[in-house]
């Protein structure tokens, strides 16, 4: 067996060390929207996608909390995706969620879409068309969670505007320092190449859209209710209703 795939457990769990120096609060995130979703659904959900999962650390938790799920998530590096590839309770999928064929290969249905961290990588118009996107592959009165940098209404636009949050340097170097740990590991080498041309000339836009932007977006897109679920500091989660 590769040895990517032997180490992906240790991987996947440093990831989730650093993603929560990154999103103090990710756990009663989490459990936020656990909970928004049974109380909406009047169930548990039987169809999930995780869009920008990683190494699929979130989608794992949504696949334990939920065993009788189908539990998809969609990514675009090599490197997580092999590491999301070495849970056996998901289904992974490699496509860019700027792009609108992902929808082809999700399939349809899906009672809870959530994206943690993953659309300030977006410009405002590939946002927008995402958000109309998720809500063709809904189905009716499901859940889409947004997660990510929400300022307060009227703050600035651009993530590097805003003034550091507490933590957020040694947040920056603790995934500086994932990433370089995962490049120096021989296993990963040929994956990390791969990454370098998947992402070469792709600039992240590092949009910082504040809740109403969200919200109007996802009403545009055909969302029923639009509000937040969750915030902490800085970083927000968005949940439309579709």
């Amino acid at each position: 067996m590769p040895s990517t795939v032997l180490d992906s457990a240790r991987w996947r769990t440093s990831w989730d060390e650093v993603m929560t120096g990154f999103v103090p609060g990710l756990s009663s995130l989490e459990e936020s929207w656990a909970t928004a979703t049974e109380a909406v659904l009047g169930r548990h959900p039987r169809c999930v996608l995780d869009l920008g999962g990683g190494p699929g650390v979130v989608a794992a938790r949504m696949a334990s909390r939920w065993p009788s799920a189908r539990v998809t998530m969609i990514d675009l590096d090599p490197v997580l995706l092999t590491m999301a590839r070495s849970c056996p309770a998901l289904t992974v999928l490699d496509a860019d969620l700027g792009e609108g064929e992902w929808t082809l290969a999700a399939g349809d249905g899906y009672d809870l879409v959530t994206a943690v961290m993953t659309v300030h990588y977006l410009r405002p118009e590939r946002i927008r068309a995402l958000y109309r996107r998720c809500r063709r592959v809904m189905s009716p009165g499901g859940l889409l969670v947004v997660a990510d940098v929400m300022p307060d209404d009227g703050l600035p636009a651009v993530m590097g505007a805003l003034n550091p949050a507490p933590g957020e340097a040694a947040a920056e170097l603790a995934w500086a320092q994932w990433w370089g740990e995962v490049a120096s590991s021989p296993g990963f080498r040929p994956l990390m190449a791969a990454r370098s041309e998947v992402f070469a000339g792709r600039v992240p836009a590092n949009f910082a859209g504040d809740v109403g932007w969200h919200a109007a977006a996802a009403r545009s897109a055909g969302f029923r209710e639009a509000g937040v679920l969750w915030r902490d500091g800085r970083h927000a989660a968005l949940a439309a209703l579709s």
